[in-house]
């Protein structure tokens, strides 16, 4: 064969395989368009999905440890040869702890438009189509870094939709095609506010620490309204660096890194490259159920539903309150829980009526439970015992870690135990007005006090669950680490209270934990057996608190009232 021959088959061959590469980039398209996502932000998002240019054009790239930036204005192809996580973008338009990033966006936003990036992956029989979005701040309240990258999936099982999966933190949720709300093709993306964690329902995001703010009452991107690029084809890909400032220092990345300070790394090494492997990254994610999202949408309506059933309930009583008076009168004190006179079984009976709301007022305020924490690892120490995890009945609960600079909340679930408890007690005393007899006064009692046993209940049922909840909700890296799992089975093992110590080998260090009842559910069981005691008081005096005098009836009740006879 002359070289003339060997020249032409060659060309022909890297003719060939060009034109394959750009079918298959056009396949990837076309795919990625057909299921290209509808995007619901909350009202309150500042961040929507932006090209990567953003974050070159205004960050630096430096080496951890280095106080002098490599590159000052770096670039797509710049970035790409540095392919070790040991380098990171520092955008210079603010910081983690100011707004300068998410203000400087919001100026640039109209001309900066929407962009997703789209990752294609394809075997004999499924397809994965990865949407992957980047966003110039995390603002949410797990944590707050510099840039943030997050992505959803669709799989394709002989070419028709199957399931979907969508990160969420460090972890993330799958779904079956049926469970999933789309409009034909396009799947719907609920995203969390300043998080950007992605979920499958608008209310959901209530029920975990992060305690996310997702709606369907903002900014909608329908995708005509984004332009959606291949990753493959991006000249950063490779760049192993954060996206994002993560520390000048070796204990500053640490102590970043544990309190979610620090910038991701790009797609392909977001979770040790797990998420980039589109086939099996969604396999171990837990999967979503109908029965969880019925409790989800309870619960981000629950303050809703709470307010129109006190409303009902409060307007039933005031009902039967106004029978009451017009047919017997409601009594020379209105408040049955006030006939005090002498030591007698009724008397005593709402003294400790009275006695018990007292105490239950102050356990509503005093401390429920506590977690509290002690770090000593390289460069990342506390002084002591420092709160992990709190919970009462104003704040709901709170998780903290300490920082550098004082305690960094990492999430809350905000739920109004005292105003529900208070409420509660409330309609036991509005129900006692114009009640005649002391054994039907003193059933109100009982029950009002069995409720104030429900969050002493609830929250030992919790921590006894944690030990069976976690480890199946926990990232996979979670999972096999032996300490942490000694950890969560003393926790859950010892609900009262207890303490143990976590080593962590890979970092020389240890972590010592301690936990238990709070004051303030111990006040509101001691409130609960007072409540009960009271009515069985109560019931036993089987008193009349004043004669029930029949008052002039209508002439309507009158007419009735012969016809009866």
């Amino acid at each position: 064969m002359t070289i003339k021959k060997i020249f032409i088959i060659g060309m022909l061959v890297a003719l060939f395989a060009g034109s394959m590469g750009i079918f298959a980039t056009a396949a990837d398209t076309d795919l990625a368009q057909q299921y290209a996502p509808i995007l619901y932000f909350e009202q309150n998002e500042k961040c929507f999905p932006v090209d990567v240019s953003y974050a070159l054009d205004n960050s630096e790239l430096y080496l951890l440890g280095t106080s002098t930036p490599i590159l000052t204005n770096p670039n797509a192809t710049a970035i790409a040869t540095y392919i070790l996580p040991l380098y990171y973008l520092d955008n210079n338009k603010g910081t983690v702890n100011d707004n300068g990033i998410i203000d400087d966006y919001q100026s640039k936003m109209s001309t900066l438009g929407y962009t997703v990036y789209a990752h294609v992956v394809s075997s004999d029989t499924t397809t994965t189509i990865q949407y992957w979005f980047f966003y110039a701040f995390n603002a949410g309240d797990l944590n707050q870094h510099e840039g943030d990258w997050e992505m959803i999936q669709v799989v394709l099982s002989n070419g028709q939709p199957t399931e979907a999966m969508y990160s969420q933190h460090y972890s993330g949720q799958k779904a079956t095609w049926n469970q999933v709300d789309h409009e034909g093709d396009r799947i719907k993306d609920y995203v969390a506010r300043g998080s950007h964690a992605n979920y499958f329902r608008s209310y959901s995001g209530k029920i975990g620490l992060a305690s996310d703010a997702v709606g369907s009452n903002g900014n909608i991107l329908q995708p005509t309204d984004y332009t959606i690029e291949l990753l493959d084809t991006q000249a950063w890909l490779q760049f192993a660096g954060n996206w994002g400032w993560i520390g000048g220092d070796l204990g500053q990345a640490i102590e970043s890194s544990i309190l979610g300070a620090a910038g991701p790394q790009g797609p392909m090494y977001r979770e040790n490259g797990n998420m980039w492997d589109a086939q099996t990254w969604g396999t171990g994610l837990p999967q979503a159920n109908d029965t969880f999202f019925l409790l989800e949408w309870l619960l981000y309506n629950f303050v809703m539903i709470f307010s129109v059933a006190t409303l009902a309930t409060v307007l039933v009583l005031c009902y039967l309150i106004y029978r009451r008076k017009k047919k017997y009168g409601l009594g020379p004190r209105i408040l049955s829980m006030l006939y005090i006179d002498g030591l007698n079984k009724k008397s005593i009976g709402n003294i400790l009526f009275i006695a018990g709301i007292i105490v239950a007022i102050i356990g509503l305020v005093a401390p429920w439970y506590a977690v509290h924490i002690n770090i000593a690892i390289p460069s990342y120490k506390t002084t002591g015992l420092v709160d992990l995890l709190a919970i009462d009945g104003v704040k709901g609960l709170q998780v903290t870690l300490p920082g550098a600079s004082g305690p960094i909340p990492l999430g809350s679930f905000i739920l109004p135990f005292s105003f529900v408890i208070g409420i509660g007690l409330f309609l036991t005393i509005l129900g006692s007005v114009g009640v005649p007899q002391s054994k039907k006064l003193g059933r109100k009692y009982i029950w009002r006090g069995i409720k104030l046993f429900f969050p002493f209940i609830i929250i030992f049922a919790v921590v006894m669950a944690v030990g069976l909840i976690v480890p199946i909700l926990s990232p996979v890296d979670i999972k096999g680490n032996t300490g942490v799992t000694a950890a969560i089975n003393a926790f859950s093992s010892a609900p009262f209270g207890g303490k143990t110590t976590v080593m962590l080998t890979d970092v020389n260090g240890q972590v010592h934990l301690d936990w238990g009842f709070g004051i303030g559910l111990y006040l509101l069981l001691i409130a609960g057996i007072i409540l009960i005691v009271a009515g069985i008081f109560e019931s036993m005096a089987k008193a009349t608190f004043f004669e029930q005098k029949q008052v002039e009836l209508s002439k309507k009740e009158k007419k009735q009232q012969q016809k009866k006879t």
